[in-house]
């Protein structure tokens, strides 16, 4: 004949909201986890006699002065507004999206402005966007 003890009956441990808590944590990490590409395998790419190709695409260059003047193939814009990069971007390219555009900023130009045009180009969707840069001065 078994006797229950009244104390051993209450120590049952229910697991249900462990459960719950490890589920909503592993979904947490699972969505705020960046997978970062690497790209780990070196190539040696084929050599070939012939030069590239010039390509006779017209390109826009977008130039950003100093002072956050903006020119559209050397036309200065009216203002410095998304609006009017947005239209003038809008005459010179109508709907080719595909045309190489080349930003030209002054190193010394603020950051929103180089951001600004950026994200004037992506919501136009230009997909072949290009930094001008120098080469670098070694220094010895």
């Amino acid at each position: 004949m078994r006797i229950s003890n009244p104390e051993n009956d209450n120590r049952k441990l229910n697991l249900t909201p462990l459960i719950d808590v490890v589920f909503l944590l592993l979904i947490f990490f699972m969505v705020s986890t960046t997978f970062e590409k690497q790209a780990k395998l070196k190539i040696e790419l084929p050599e070939a006699s012939a030069k590239a190709a010039a390509s006779e695409a017209q390109e826009l260059v977008i130039a950003i002065s100093q002072k956050g003047v903006f020119f559209v193939n050397n036309n200065e814009l009216v203002n410095a507004k998304p609006k009017a990069l947005q239209n003038a971007l809008q005459n010179i390219a109508e709907d080719a999206r595909d045309m190489p555009v080349i930003i030209k900023a002054d190193a010394n130009v603020a950051h929103k402005h180089v951001v600004m045009a950026m994200d004037v180009l992506g919501n136009m969707g230009f997909a072949k966007v290009s930094m001008a840069t120098t080469q670098a001065k070694e220094v010895q």
